[in-house]
């Protein structure tokens, strides 16, 4: 069953991969193809990996090159992206979420092994590499995605589609996106992302640093100062620690509390006693070995 949205609701993005020729390099293509669900205008380009800088790239010029950004984006469920899929919900990385809510879209994944639910961009990411890569060569990045654009404003806007049998750029005018204004780019901040270790320790550059033992296992993320590392969970900074040389590890007793014998604690006053029988004063008397030495000479018993 084909699932159509109504005009400005809906876009989805995904990356292919194609092959081709850059100067006598041949490479990998990493495609980024993002597909608006009414009008079925496309926007493609290429870059040479698919990491999250990519991914932001990709969705802020489609955003620029349609002059708006529609209520929700469906997304593959790439790492970039997703952190975690359960059945409570999507973990989204951080930066991304962030992203969303700066550009005023609503992310949504897909369900693992479900890409008919982006039917509308898969279908489009073969026609790119059918169409409009086929046989071509290109004398750099900035060439094969002039070319990109090119295409999609001369042939995938103008053709008449079929399913909606208009042509894109037609049923273009009747969506409904959200301005971009005069907004700037989004300002990345350079946010790493950690899995808290099972000894509630956090690898930053090549040193680990602690956590509450509590959040073992949690996603978190480090924020960073030109002296110390901010580590944050959700919106609460969970631990700060002034920044160690490398490999070095720097644990807070507080945070494994309970878990470590109080520092400064007193030892036992003596062995422990298991027969209750045993007399207090029959501990074996410490001498100096120069006694037991003077009674050998003199042939005593001590």
């Amino acid at each position: 069953m084909r699932f159509e949205t109504p005009p400005g609701q809906q876009a989805q993005v995904d990356f292919g991969q194609r092959r081709v020729w850059i100067g006598e390099q041949y490479v990998a293509a990493h495609l980024f193809v993002c597909t608006l669900g009414y009008s079925r205008r496309l926007y493609p380009t290429a870059f040479p990996n698919e990491r999250l800088d990519a991914v932001l790239a990709g969705h802020e010029q489609a955003f620029e090159h349609f002059g708006g950004v529609p209520l929700q984006i469906v997304v593959d469920n790439a790492k970039p992206v997703v952190l975690q899929r359960t059945r409570d919900g999507t973990v989204w990385h951080p930066v991304y979420a962030d992203f969303a809510a700066y550009y005023g879209f609503t992310p949504w994944a897909h369900w693992p092994y479900r890409p008919q639910t982006k039917g509308k961009v898969e279908s489009n990411i073969g026609y790119v590499k059918k169409n409009a890569l086929a046989g071509k060569r290109f004398g750099s990045w900035s060439h094969l995605n002039a070319w990109l654009l090119e295409w999609a404003t001369t042939v995938a806007d103008v053709r008449v589609h079929g399913t909606t049998h208009e042509s894109p750029i037609a049923r273009f005018a009747a969506e409904h996106l959200t301005p971009l204004g005069s907004r700037p780019r989004y300002a990345r901040e350079r946010v790493k992302v950690r899995i808290v270790a099972a000894d509630a320790l956090v690898a930053i550059g090549a040193s680990r640093y602690s956590v509450p033992v509590r959040y073992v296992g949690a996603h978190v993320r480090i924020r960073e100062t030109s002296t110390a590392y901010e580590i944050v969970h959700e919106d609460t900074v969970i631990a700060r620690h002034p920044q160690a040389e490398r490999h070095r590890v720097v644990m807070d007793p507080a945070h494994y509390a309970g878990l470590l014998r109080p520092a400064g604690l007193t030892p036992a006053p003596a062995p422990p006693r298991w027969d209750p029988d045993y007399p207090a004063g029959s501990d074996v008397a410490v001498r100096d070995l120069s006694v037991y030495a003077a009674l050998a000479e003199e042939g005593a018993t001590p």
